[in-house]
């Protein structure tokens, strides 16, 4: 691997905004522009793939049901386990993370996201709803395994024409929690690709007992 891979990394940004346009990706446009102003100024490079929950809301639903991934949604779950860091961002409805949101976590593999950094984001039209990233999106990810950063943004209606919140005005608080990613990130060496052919014996004898 050349010098300038190892200083490339790739950001994978889930929104499960409902909308076109929605608040939920307007908040996780805000958190990757810093976040990868953040990396390159500590050096590193960031490439940054988008996974519309709202795209593959039917594909979920039929994964739920056959246990099986079609191509776009096998893409998208691909996009997300392989990437170097997460931003994730949902819309909060009664009290918690959207249904969409849940699926789309439901059907990855637990243990895909295994130490993978990540920066939790919601929106909500008022700020009561604020505290469901920490009872509901935090342990989700804590049982997922993965790093997720200290400060979680959470955007209400108001924090959108100028107001402040706890922690300081929205612009503040993208800031912050976009520089912690980064500091993760920028530490963590480049995730290599899973090669799914690369032990093919292994595999079919996985098959074979019924483990794959």
């Amino acid at each position: 691997m050349s010098p300038q891979d190892r200083s490339t990394r790739t950001i994978a940004v889930v929104s499960a905004g409902l909308s076109t346009p929605s608040s939920t990706r307007l908040l996780a446009d805000r958190l990757t522009e810093a976040t990868v102003a953040a990396l390159r100024d500590r050096g590193v490079t960031a490439t940054v793939e988008v996974v519309e929950l709202r795209e593959h809301a039917r594909d979920l639903a039929d994964n739920l049901l056959t246990g099986f991934a079609n191509g776009p949604l096998r893409s998208a779950v691909d996009t997300v386990t392989s990437a170097d860091a997460v931003i994730a961002v949902t819309p909060i409805f009664s009290a918690s993370y959207s249904g969409l949101f849940k699926t789309f976590f439901d059907v990855l593999d637990k243990d895909a996201l295994i130490g993978t950094p990540v920066l939790m984001g919601a929106t909500a039209g008022t700020a009561r709803h604020s505290l469901a990233l920490e009872h509901a999106l935090r342990p989700l990810f804590a049982y997922l395994r993965s790093t997720v950063v200290p400060t979680a943004v959470f955007a209400a209606s108001e924090d959108w024409a100028g107001g402040s919140g706890p922690g300081g005005g929205l612009p503040d608080r993208v800031q912050r929690a976009a520089g912690e990613l980064a500091d993760l990130v920028a530490g963590r060496p480049p995730s290599a690709p899973v090669d799914p052919f690369a032990d093919p014996a292994s595999s079919f004898e996985d098959l074979l007992r019924g483990t794959s």
